[in-house]
């Protein structure tokens, strides 16, 4: 997937205040959304604690909306990925 000199900046961004804010996920990869070529999605590593995933979900919210707002760039924040296998909510 290519991507602006500009989201490369910024998914950047975003993953290292994420990993410092959340030692316990890493950023994974990023991918586009199968729903909407325009969103991208960035798949973190999945905490075992529920609360934390919901801490992880509700910070991303809040830098993907400025991301958004300030720069017309739609991404969303998953952390879906756990020994390398994405978590889907029937495991």
């Amino acid at each position: 997937m290519k991507l602006s000199p500009k989201q490369q900046e910024l998914i950047d961004q975003l993953v290292k205040e994420i990993e410092t804010q959340f030692p316990d996920t890493k950023f994974v990869d990023v991918v586009p959304s199968p729903e909407t070529e325009s969103t991208l999605w960035l798949e973190f590593t999945r905490p075992k604690n529920e609360e934390r995933i919901l801490d992880i979900i509700e910070f991303a919210g809040q830098r993907t909306t400025d991301i958004l707002l300030e720069h017309g760039y739609n991404m969303l924040v998953l952390p879906v990925v756990e020994n390398g296998e994405l978590v889907t909510e029937s495991q």
